[in-house]
């Protein structure tokens, strides 16, 4: 469990450094509004938001491989409580999008699910 629990934990983690990617680095090109249905003027209007949160999504990214490196080095519990704050934080968000967005369930769906595997394996691993 402990494996597959850090496995979906990495993917959570690599897919938040992909989101960083869009929201801080490409927010404004046509790629990227395709994939978050923006148009050119709400992307420019939006893009200091954007920016900032796409650094909230790599900071969990790297608390989480921070915390899955720590339990390689087998410091277990220091691991384990980062990784669940980075996954937990991550889930925490898609539940946030959902609840507060329902029309954005399909990207909180994608944005929450290897993390919330990730929690369910880890706990129970423990």
């Amino acid at each position: 469990m402990l494996l597959a629990g850090l496995t979906f934990a990495a993917l959570a983690a690599v897919l938040h450094v992909y989101i960083f990617a869009l929201e801080s680095l490409s927010w404004t090109s046509p790629r990227t509004r395709a994939v978050f249905g923006t148009t050119a003027e709400e992307a420019e209007t939006t893009k200091a938001l954007a920016f900032n949160q796409g650094f909230y999504n790599l900071f969990l990214a790297i608390v989480t491989v921070v915390g899955i490196a720590a339990v390689a080095l087998d410091h277990n519990t220091v691991g384990l409580a980062l990784i669940f704050a980075g996954v937990g934080s991550m889930l925490a968000a898609a539940l946030v999008l959902v609840t507060s967005s329902p029309d954005k369930a399909r990207a909180a769906v994608v944005q929450g699910a290897f993390p919330a595997v990730a929690v369910a394996l880890l706990a129970l691993s423990l």
